[in-house]
């Protein structure tokens, strides 16, 4: 009687981990705000899309701003309009539909897409600080550190660093048993949620191992960046005139800007305490780094740099009026 209990039992928890598909309910709990929350998002993505391909395409046109820090902001929205083509449009569609299956292999790959290209901005910016200390710190070497093809490895490398942590994270969540209930308390395939689902004796250790790897690398591109508007603020000090105290600043503030913007939408989702959430505050928390992040940025870049933004109205124009340009 034993082995026949024992054996029930061990079919059942087969039946249970084979998981194909998950349910994402996020907005669930917002049923008359959807159709709302449908349009302003779609305008806002739309909005990311066209601040983002505007920037490359100026940049691609204008031979005045073929210089490393361009380099990166053209890389940076690369990996932005990636990154939220990997959610965005999965989202919007499930604010319409009542469908909101996702079958296994489709969560996976968009976790991997959302890691990886989350951490290739993350990775870039870190560069671009990088990119600032020595323009401003050691002027006189940057053509020689910052030579066409060191720019084009420190991009490549974002890259490779991005896929290396979306392949890991994605791995070590997916090797995992999920059982029980197939339903993500989420707008998209996330960590946290998914790890609710998850069941087996190492699901605390994939846990702690995934924190540890994402937290470092958050943190670590942090410290840089910081390091690096360390040295710049303490060798603008040194300026003697306040106009080229003001000169030096600017090229920065833009990039400090988002920097500010990303890292602060980022310790939200990943710094956070781990403690129970309501579905709405998960929900309303991960809107603001998912949507929020990427809208702000291509605003801030061109607001806040005058020769960008001046090249982008230049370009703007030229799309609206080719025959006049």
């Amino acid at each position: 009687m034993s082995h026949l209990t024992s054996g029930t039992a061990s079919m059942q928890g087969a039946n249970l981990s084979a998981v194909t598909e998950f349910i994402l309910i996020g907005f669930s709990t917002f049923p008359h705000l959807q159709l709302m929350f449908f349009l302003l998002f779609l305008l806002m993505y739309l909005f990311t899309l066209l601040g983002n391909v505007l920037i490359m395409a100026t940049i691609w046109s204008e031979r005045s701003l073929h210089t490393p820090m361009y380099l990166f902001l053209c890389a940076l929205s690369i990996s932005e309009v990636f990154y939220t083509f990997a959610v965005i449009p999965r989202m919007l569609a499930d604010l319409l539909s009542t469908d909101r299956y996702i079958s296994f292999t489709a969560c996976a790959s968009q976790m991997f897409f959302s890691f990886m290209f989350g951490f290739t901005h993350s990775f870039l910016l870190t560069v671009m600080g990088y990119d600032r200390y020595v323009a401003i710190c050691h002027p006189l070497r940057y053509n020689v550190l910052m030579s066409p093809r060191g720019c084009a490895c420190l991009v490549a490398w974002s890259w490779v660093g991005g896929s290396v942590m979306g392949l890991v994270v994605t791995s070590a969540i997916f090797q995992l048993t999920f059982c029980g209930s197939n339903v993500i308390h989420y707008f998209g395939c996330h960590v946290l949620p998914l790890l609710k689902l998850a069941c087996g004796d190492n699901v605390s250790t994939v846990a702690m191992g995934v924190d540890l790897v994402c937290i470092t690398a958050l943190l670590g591109c942090c410290l840089l960046i910081l390091l690096s508007y360390a040295f710049i603020v303490a060798t603008i000090l040194r300026i003697p005139s306040a106009e080229g105290r003001h000169k030096a600043f600017s090229t920065c503030a833009s990039h400090l800007t988002v920097v500010v913007v990303h890292y602060s939408f980022a310790s939200i989702i990943y710094l956070k305490p781990k403690i129970p959430q309501s579905l709405e505050g998960d929900t309303l928390m991960g809107i603001t780094y998912t949507v929020l992040t990427p809208f702000l940025s291509p605003i801030i870049f061109s607001l806040r740099n005058k020769e960008l933004k001046n090249a982008m109205k230049k370009t703007f124009l030229s799309m609206l009026y080719p025959e006049k340009m």
